[in-house]
């Protein structure tokens, strides 16, 4: 009976350290991002290019081809997503690797996973504060009505989902410059194939067939079906398609980092 005891009790006391030190994790992960979010986020350039540039960039192609400014809502929102997202993503991880700040993090207790993750929720917990401040101001100044569930899933999963490709970018190359110029060319590429400005369907027929194989394609989509109350399937397919790019992205971020470290 003692023996049993003893086991039994060994047994809760695993399952306590195991919780204790899943908890010591998710707590350096979020330490991590808060840590980001007032070294690099929290900063005019960031601010500036995570949601002043996708304002300013609507508003000139609204000028040049003025029409019902709603329509081009659910592209400011998925540009507003993708820029501010990986606004400081280069600086965040190539910088912290050359002054051995990441180094450092990685001497602590905590893993590599979750140092890559404090990592992606600060870009995550940065885009989702422009992205509210955006989407806030199109349903009170434009009295638009969406979808708030489909529109709160569809963000957030994209927020993750740009975020893990920020750091997939980055980890890739070795110099900060590098980084933010690899950012640069899927940026501006997804901007204009994906249906952000121009629909999709008014593509080249070989460019629609290439603009399902970028993200921001069905986070576009999904903003679309959540503020005009389209279909709800279109919606739920868009965040299948969508969680799976973020294990596209995010599995080989933590690989890239475990194997400059390896």
């Amino acid at each position: 009976m003692a023996k049993v005891m003893g086991k039994v009790m060994g047994k809760v006391r695993e399952k306590m350290m195991e919780k204790m030190m899943w908890q010591d994790q998710m707590r350096g992960v979020y330490h991590i991002a808060i840590k980001d979010m007032k070294t690099y986020y929290l900063k005019p350039p960031a601010i500036s290019w995570g949601m002043v540039f996708p304002l300013a960039w609507t508003l000139a192609f609204y000028l040049r081809n003025p029409g019902d400014f709603a329509e081009l809502v659910p592209g400011l929102l998925a540009m507003t997503i993708i820029f501010s997202t990986t606004a400081a993503e280069a600086v965040v991880i190539n910088f912290e690797l050359r002054l051995g700040t990441l180094e450092r993090l990685l001497l602590t207790p905590l893993s590599m996973t979750s140092v890559l993750l404090g990592k992606v929720l600060g870009g995550f917990l940065f885009g989702l504060m422009m992205t509210a401040i955006v989407a806030a101001g199109a349903v009170i100044y434009l009295g638009l009505q969406p979808d708030f569930v489909g529109l709160a899933l569809i963000s957030l999963i994209s927020l993750m989902v740009f975020s893990s490709m920020g750091a997939l970018f980055s980890l890739s190359v070795r110099e900060v410059f590098e980084a933010q110029t690899l950012l640069n060319l899927p940026r501006f590429l997804m901007v204009f194939l994906c249906g952000v400005v121009y629909p999709v369907s008014a593509l080249p027929e070989g460019l629609q067939l290439f603009s399902r194989l970028l993200p921001l394609t069905y986070t576009v989509q999904g903003l679309k079906a959540s503020f005009f109350q389209e279909q709800g399937a279109v919606l739920a397919w868009d965040l299948i398609i969508l969680f799976l790019f973020l294990i596209l992205f995010l599995l080989p971020a933590i690989r890239l980092l475990q194997r400059r470290f390896s």
